[in-house]
């Protein structure tokens, strides 16, 4: 069933008996995984399908190693406008591209499965990296379930793009030591699973906001529902790292209106928290004169 025809509101045709049903695959090698799966580092050259991040936007933050799998591909099954159709230009030019879009798995896995079965070699393209919020595990367990191998070349994910185009870290010594990935309530999160509220709370957390662009306005509003300082910095980062890239800067009480005035939807990295700013951290330890006490010492000794 596609998304229309349940947006439709209608039934779907019961599967074939003999095509099993993939949530059953995926429960029956979720339950048993194969020790396979722990004989490699990521990065490692594997047999089977790789599942790549295609990072942020950008091309050039695609891994070498996600390059190099793009080149060699028969296949590459990517996540139409969400990967950069540049990169698929420069770096698939050989491949059957298909998009995801609009499929589901009992579609996207014989795909997969019977072009690897016939000898193509297929590379699953993700945006940014397929372990943030990239349902990439579901498809692996089905393919593996296919008899088919899987593993994950990780991608730049778009918080670290969002923090290289605001030249700022994450976390900053005496302002942010802790940092969230989450997403607002919706269609697969309830009220009571939203904790952005929380996560804002803790002061020193640096809270990025992944599919949430929708949503800002009512998400601000409720933390300042919440009590929390109106005033805390807070930063959307429109397709970061792409050519149409933008960056809208505000703060908890005036973010919202300001998104929706530049008439974004979707496709914002949303960053809350003081280390937008980039102001009034304290040097860290890492490079302080201590931190080659140590060596010195050992040498003195050695010397000794």
């Amino acid at each position: 069933m596609t998304g229309d025809d349940a947006a439709n509101g209608e039934t779907p045709d019961a599967p074939p008996a003999d095509e099993t049903d993939p949530q059953d695959a995926i429960d029956s090698v979720a339950g048993n995984r194969d020790d396979r799966v722990y004989e490699h580092s990521a990065g490692d050259e594997q047999a089977g399908i790789p599942f790549v991040g295609a990072g942020p936007g950008n091309p050039r933050l695609l891994t070498v190693a996600g390059r190099d799998l793009l080149a060699d591909a028969d296949l590459v099954v990517h996540a139409g406008s969400l990967v950069n159709s540049e990169l698929l230009d420069e770096y698939c030019a050989d491949a059957e591209t298909v998009s995801s879009i609009g499929k589901d798995l009992e579609e996207l896995i014989p795909l997969m499965r019977d072009a690897y079965e016939a000898g193509d070699t297929v590379v699953r393209l993700h945006s940014g990296d397929p372990a943030i919020y990239g349902a990439a595990l579901e498809q692996m367990d089905a393919l593996e379930h296919e008899g088919v191998p899987t593993y994950i070349v990780p991608g730049v994910t778009s918080a670290f793009a969002a923090s290289a185009t605001m030249r700022t870290q994450l976390t900053l010594n005496e302002v942010a030591n802790h940092v969230a990935f989450t997403r607002p309530q919706g269609k697969t999160l309830d009220a009571e699973e939203d904790h952005i509220s929380e996560f804002v709370g803790m002061g020193d957390v640096t809270t990025c906001i992944y599919l949430g662009t929708h949503a800002v306005s009512e998400t601000m509003d409720r933390l300042l529902a919440d009590g929390h300082d109106p005033d805390t910095p807070v930063a959307a980062v429109y397709h970061a790292s792409w050519p149409d890239e933008d960056v809208i800067e505000g703060t908890i009480a005036t973010i919202g209106e300001k998104l929706e005035d530049a008439g974004y939807r979707a496709s914002a990295m949303v960053v809350i928290g003081d280390a937008v700013g980039g102001d009034d951290y304290e040097r860290s330890y890492l490079y302080g004169d201590w931190a080659n006490r140590g060596s010195d010492a050992d040498s003195q000794e050695a010397d000794d």
